[in-house]
């Protein structure tokens, strides 16, 4: 027998909804290479707290482990420069370090990557340091990423480190030796943000051939329309200055920028180091109708909507899609008589969020949406019994 259950969504428009799990901790570090002539390497970093603070606990919620991401500054920049960055990941649960080297005007390309590189590798050993802050935090994936000549550089720093697990720059520039040459021997999974009004390092002599160059089989080139290479970070004087002598000068601005990067950036991560399916399917979905941006892509991260479904027992039906003001969600089982459904809009926020009860198998869920739902694609998730199934619906 079918049960309707009736939904009345509370919709909360131009909004991030997204919780912010963590407070962000933060800690100075000095690392010191002992293969480099005992090299000092300096770097702040930033890690998921339960408060936030200079020097606080890194939290234990749930005996959580992080990824690592090392990332390399660019041209005369430092890493303050990138709180935009570390203030939209770090609370999802990854920790972020930058290494403070090769800041001034004639910086070795070759040393930040190895430097780089290097940051990896000790907080994974500061992860099994019983007398770190870090000990037993440390999760065995990582990323390294960097902005301009810090993203060439991190190019040359997976070259360098068989431990690498994946790649993030923006708006990277060509390096000696040459981060394009260093692509053609990575095979990791790649995202490369470019802005397609990059006067400084121009998209087809720079990120073009390092995303043509990489020999991996997931990789994503995403160029933002009328964005430029100082806008991937927060304001830096010097890029600035150096920006405004060169043309074309950006069409969108610096919030506008960052909207677009974190709009893909997060979900990108959580899938490739967390293995969130969900976010993969995210980013999928709305990477090909996003009209702020070009793209080329060779890999679906994660298709939720067909992921072993022919094999599974769990199976749901939605209907009408495309519909009005209602939606019939059927699921063929139940988990003790308990379905969650979430509704997300295509940027990530999450507009609703409903754990039901009492719900058995092969019942009907009726949402009744209210009329303040805008037209356009959202992504509905329902989850029982730990398995979730996503769904593009179409509100007309």
């Amino acid at each position: 027998m079918k049960k309707n259950i009736i939904l009345l969504l509370s919709v909360l428009l131009c909004s991030n909804l997204s919780a912010q799990l963590f407070q962000i901790g933060h800690t100075t570090i000095t690392l010191i290479d002992t293969s480099r002539n005992f090299r000092n390497i300096p770097a702040e970093v930033y890690y998921p707290a339960d408060v936030a603070g200079n020097n606080v606990p890194v939290t234990t919620a749930n005996n959580n482990k992080f990824p690592v991401l090392a990332f390399g500054h660019g041209f005369v920049m430092t890493w303050d420069a990138y709180q935009n960055i570390w203030d939209a990941i770090v609370p999802e649960g990854f920790i972020m370090a930058f290494p403070k080297t090769e800041t001034g005007f004639v910086p070795s390309h070759s040393e930040l990557g190895k430097d780089i590189a290097f940051v990896i590798s000790e907080l994974s050993a500061l992860g099994q340091n019983n007398s770190s802050l870090f000990y037993n935090r440390i999760d065995s994936m990582n990323c390294v990423m960097g902005h301009s000549m810090g993203g060439g550089s991190a190019f040359l720093a997976a070259q360098l480190s068989p431990s690498v697990k994946s790649l993030v720059t923006f708006a990277p520039a060509e390096t000696n030796p040459s981060a394009i040459q260093a692509a053609a021997i990575l095979n990791i999974p790649a995202l490369i943000f470019a802005g397609g009004n990059d006067c400084v390092t121009p998209p087809p002599g720079n990120q073009i051939p390092m995303y043509n160059s990489l020999q991996s089989i997931c990789k994503t080139f995403i160029s933002i329309n009328g964005g430029s290479h100082c806008q991937m970070a927060d304001n830096n004087f010097l890029c600035s200055f150096g920006e405004s002598t060169c043309t074309p000068q950006p069409a969108i601005t610096r919030p506008e920028q960052h909207i677009i990067i974190n709009r893909y950036l997060l979900p990108w991560l959580k899938y490739e180091l967390k293995g969130d399916c969900f976010s993969g399917e995210q980013f999928d979905s709305l990477i090909t109708i996003d009209t702020s941006i070009v793209f080329q892509k060779t890999c679906v991260l994660c298709n939720t909507t067909s992921l072993h479904e022919n094999s599974s027992t769990y199976k749901i039906e939605i209907f009408p899609n495309p519909f009005k003001d209602k939606i019939f969600i059927q699921c063929n089982k139940s988990d003790n008589g308990k379905a969650i459904i979430d509704l997300y809009s295509m940027d990530g926020s999450k507009i609703f969020s409903q754990t039901f009860s009492n719900v058995k198998a092969n019942e009907t869920l009726k949402l009744y949406l209210k009329e303040n739902l805008p037209a356009g694609i959202y992504l509905l998730k329902v989850t029982v019994g730990g398995q979730q199934r996503v769904r593009k619906i179409i509100r007309e």
